[in-house]
């Protein structure tokens, strides 16, 4: 039977990307309220003139389209072939986790040696997903 588990880490990410592209519109607007940029500014994306404050949740909500994808596979994956085991569960949650450590690092004070070492850690749980997940399928 499949183990619907493995599917509250994959909507728990699903919803911090959500809250991370609502932050986008919000100090764009904020911004040119307060008259640091134009709207004109986004015309081709960002220019060089839109300070890196608001660029920033761009940029992060970037990071959380890229390698999660592979999350999302892996985790729809387990759940297809029904070989969620509670080890594939809590690495999941684990890489949530630290997905969500690397955005509020990467949005807040942005230490790049702290958010190098949770990204590095989220793609070491990531890597451990998908060989647990290849051992399970290949029996």
């Amino acid at each position: 039977m499949n183990n619907p588990s493995i599917l509250y880490p994959v909507f728990a990410l699903a919803a911090l990307t959500g809250m991370v592209l609502l932050l986008i519109p919000f100090t764009r607007v904020r911004a040119v309220l307060r008259r640091e940029i134009r709207a004109a500014d986004f015309r081709l994306g960002e220019s060089d003139a839109v300070p890196d404050a608001v660029r920033l949740p761009n940029r992060n909500y970037m990071n959380l389209l890229e390698l999660p994808v592979l999350f999302y596979v892996v985790c729809l994956l387990f759940y297809v072939a029904a070989q969620a085991t509670p080890a594939a569960v809590w690495l999941a949650w684990a890489y949530v986790g630290l997905r969500a450590l690397h955005s509020a690092v990467h949005l807040t004070y942005n230490h790049v040696l702290h958010r190098l070492g949770l990204f590095a850690a989220s793609n070491v749980v990531l890597v451990m997903l998908w060989i647990l997940a290849a051992t399970r399928l290949v029996r």
